[in-house]
């Protein structure tokens, strides 16, 4: 529950800090004196959203916090520990600077205002005065049966298989319609790979062949000069080979030559010997090679050509031919598969299909309960709200269409008067009616809810004299199983709190400041006098309000 609230510089509260307790608060003061900030202060603690005007003029920044004990509230403590956040306690701090900006901070570890409102869900439930109006819009009656029954996370679930469904249909449609466009592609691509097929171009072939033709083309001038450089290596009679010997044998004849400064030139004259002799090899292994083949050389040169001419058909270089094939390929396998992944859509589809169909249907009997169980209790509420005589129902009808939420339509249905037929809230019921059969379906759902912590905001507007008593009497019975605060204007309700809370305005010099205190018993007595007469309080209103006080903290047993 919520323990504490600090406030600085926020709207027109310079400082303030409330320490809060169990069962029901009344909050009470003069219209415009400031509870709404109460409120407002708190809602941004769990992450409404903020602007510069929540800052007190002249003031650089607004700092909120808001406390809560955590003991009682798994929920909370699970989220905390997901976090790494100690979840021994739960302290939220908010701060709104001038200029606009916010910081959020939970157990003082940086967070996002995301964070805050998803942690806020499980500390707190706020019911506003304006529940009434919207409970006359139909879309709102689904979603409080599903509150009511906590079919939330199964309704959750159900919407993400709707939209997984949806997906799957879309992108099945797609590729339908595309269908002849792909046709005709595959068409195109399987000609094109056929006549590379046909080609059979190898990976690295192209630099062989052209290397082949190379040497083909040029084979007789190879052969002449190859034979005319071996004539000039190794000849008999003035080659390089032979005129090396005989300079090595003379000069190795000279005394001395073998120590003496001619020991290294003829080291020189036998290295150059062993050269001519690997290099006429060499050239003996090339004419062996080389051979002059026209067929060949013919079948080199057109498939050089037929390369050439497939590469220029397709704008790339021969170089990129092979590539291009293995890309064509690939681009043909995806389409040729193209069928068995409609194939496997549409199956993907129709199983979607069939478990959305089978979490709608197991929801909606689920709802079917929860309606029938909701409506009684309602009913139940409205009779001790003086409306004994009005019939109360939920009603379900199927859906024409499959939606996220379902197969079903929710409508809030009731039959004022004995005899008439039950009818739309929004036909049937009045402003003060409303506001009662709001209140009902909101004590409903908090009796149900698993967070202990509630504040309803002037939800008892439009009632008065004995049923605004009831309804205080069924406030402080929410506040017995945790904490209730309520902010109200009748003096029936707030005397039937376990404590009350006065926010008062106050001009001070050029300013003007909000303060905030709980009540002892004669101030209660006071500001109940005021709730019931006005500012001149007389003996006889004080005398009422002590009465009030009396009988609602001490009921008869």
């Amino acid at each position: 529950m919520l323990t504490q609230l600090a406030i600085q510089d926020f709207a027109i509260v310079d400082h303030l800090e409330l320490e809060l307790c169990g069962g029901m608060t009344a909050i009470t003061g003069e219209t415009g004196a400031g509870k709404s900030i109460l409120l407002g202060a708190l809602g941004l603690c769990l992450g409404e959203r903020a602007d510069a005007g929540s800052v007190r003029h002249g003031r650089e920044r607004a700092d909120l916090s808001a406390r809560f004990d955590i003991h009682h509230l798994p929920a909370a403590q699970a989220w905390l520990a997901d976090r790494e956040l100690s979840d021994d306690e739960c302290l939220l701090r908010r701060v709104i600077t001038a200029n606009g900006r916010s910081k959020a901070w939970i157990n003082g570890q940086p967070a996002t205002i995301t964070d805050l409102k998803s942690l806020g869900e499980h500390l707190i439930q706020i019911h506003g005065q304006h529940a009434h109006q919207a409970l006359v819009r139909e879309e709102t009656h689904l979603a409080l049966l599903d509150d009511y029954a906590g079919l939330n996370a199964d309704v959750s679930v159900l919407t993400e298989t709707f939209r997984a469904w949806q997906r799957t249909r879309r992108r099945l449609k797609e590729l339908s319609e595309a269908g002849s466009e792909i046709e005709a592609k595959r068409q195109l691509l399987r000609y094109q790979v056929e006549e590379l097929d046909q080609l059979g171009l190898e990976e690295d072939e192209l630099p062989q062949l052209e290397e082949e033709q190379l040497q083909l083309a040029h084979a007789d001038e190879i052969l002449r000069e190859t034979e005319f450089a071996t004539e000039c290596c190794a000849s008999d009679e003035g080659g390089a080979l032979n005129l090396l010997h005989q300079a090595h044998q003379r000069l190795s004849a000279l005394p001395g030559s073998d120590k003496g400064a001619l020991a290294n030139t003829l080291n020189l004259l036998g290295d150059a010997q062993i050269q001519i002799e690997e290099a006429t090899s060499e050239l003996s292994r090339l004419a062996g090679h080389t051979e002059l083949d026209p067929a060949r050389l013919s079948y080199v040169e057109d498939r050089l050509g037929d390369i050439h001419r497939l590469a220029r058909k397709h704008h790339i270089t021969p170089e990129e031919l092979y590539a291009f094939h293995q890309q064509l390929m690939a681009t043909l396998d995806q389409l040729d598969t193209s069928d068995n992944d409609l194939d496997a859509l549409g199956a993907k589809a129709n199983e979607l299909r069939e478990r959305y169909r089978q979490q709608a249907r197991a929801l909606s009997e689920a709802r079917k309960k929860a309606a029938f169980k909701l409506g009684k209790e309602v009913q139940q509420q409205l009779a001790f709200l003086a409306m004994d005589k009005a019939h109360f129902e939920v009603a379900l009808q199927a859906r024409e269409t499959p939606a996220p939420e379902g197969l079903d339509r929710v409508q809030f249905l009731i039959s004022a008067n004995p005899g008439q037929p039950a009818r739309p809230l929004a036909k049937v019921a009045s402003g003060g009616e409303l506001s009662r059969v709001s209140l009902a379906i909101q004590v409903v759902a908090a009796s149900h809810s698993t967070i202990p912590s509630l504040i309803f905001d002037e939800v008892d507007v439009g009632v008065s004299g004995a049923t605004a008593e009831i309804v205080g009497q069924l406030l402080r019975k929410l506040g017995t199983n945790g904490q209730v605060m309520t902010v109200t204007h009748l003096p029936q309700v707030a005397a039937q709190a376990h404590q009350h809370l006065h926010i008062e305005k106050r001009a001070k010099r050029n300013t003007t400041l909000t303060n905030m205190a709980l009540l002892d018993e004669s101030g209660r007595i006071s500001e109940l006098a005021r709730m019931l007469g006005g500012v001149n309080l007389s003996e006889q209103t004080l005398a009422h309000a002590r009465e009030m006080l009396n009988a609602s903290q001490h009921p008869p047993h």
